[in-house]
């Protein structure tokens, strides 16, 4: 009678629809964030080489102190990915929220990457 919703095809599908829009290159390599209920992911991809450039999450020995679930967890790694980006000389990416809604920790990653110098 009733369906139950797939919560992790639904959002798989629209990670794919943003993925037909978006690709990071050389110039520009993709921020890709992956959100679970108790950590937080963030990668810069060169989606020419298919190679992961910089990387920070909440399972960082840096932020692994507290709990990774929550939006100042998220505010951290997003200052990390912009400092370690900055660092390897990249400043412009595209934003990938992955099928998540820019809303709450995404938004806040994604806040604090733009403070911190990155530019999206």
């Amino acid at each position: 009678m009733f369906s139950k919703v797939n919560r992790k095809a639904v959002r798989f599908k629209k990670r794919l629809r943003v993925r037909k829009k978006i690709e990071g290159s050389a110039e520009r390599p993709r921020l890709s964030v992956y959100r679970s209920l108790n950590h937080i992911y963030a990668q810069i991809i060169n989606d020419e080489n298919g190679t992961t450039m910089v990387a920070a999450s909440t399972l960082d020995p840096t932020l692994r102190e507290g709990y990774g679930g929550n939006i100042e967890a998220a505010r951290k790694v997003g200052e990390l990915i912009a400092q370690r980006a900055l660092s390897q000389g990249i400043k412009q990416v595209v934003f990938d929220r992955g099928g998540f809604i820019y809303h709450g920790r995404i938004a806040a990653l994604a806040d604090a990457a733009r403070t911190t110098g990155l530019e999206f």
